[in-house]
């Protein structure tokens, strides 16, 4: 498979190691492209990279409220969820990451 037949799962913005565009935006991670097995601990471990005072955009194949609350419950008072689309297709999410206070 070439680079250019790879699905891109995710986009990350502001980063400086030159492995692909800096668009300024929001990483999107689209997890219907992860295997259902792998889709969870994907997002999470995309989630755990997100730095304080971030985002990332989340596209889903269902409302993802389970996951949302695992994610909640891993960073109690953290996270911030902005639906951009729900559904039927597709769900995007914008999940924020509180600032650091101070």
């Amino acid at each position: 498979m070439t680079d250019a037949e790879r699905p891109m799962l995710l986009e990350h913005a502001g980063h400086a190691c030159e492995c692909g565009p800096d668009d300024g935006g929001d990483p999107v991670l689209d997890a219907r492209q992860i295997p259902h097995a792998l889709r969870h601990g994907a997002v999470l471990g995309a989630w755990a990279a997100v730095r304080p005072g971030e985002a990332m955009i989340l596209v889903a194949p269902h409302d993802p409220v389970p996951l949302l609350a695992k994610m909640a419950h891993r960073d109690p008072d953290v996270i911030g969820v902005e639906y951009l689309e729900r559904g039927p297709q597709a769900w995007r999410l914008r999940v924020s990451r509180a600032a650091d206070p101070g």
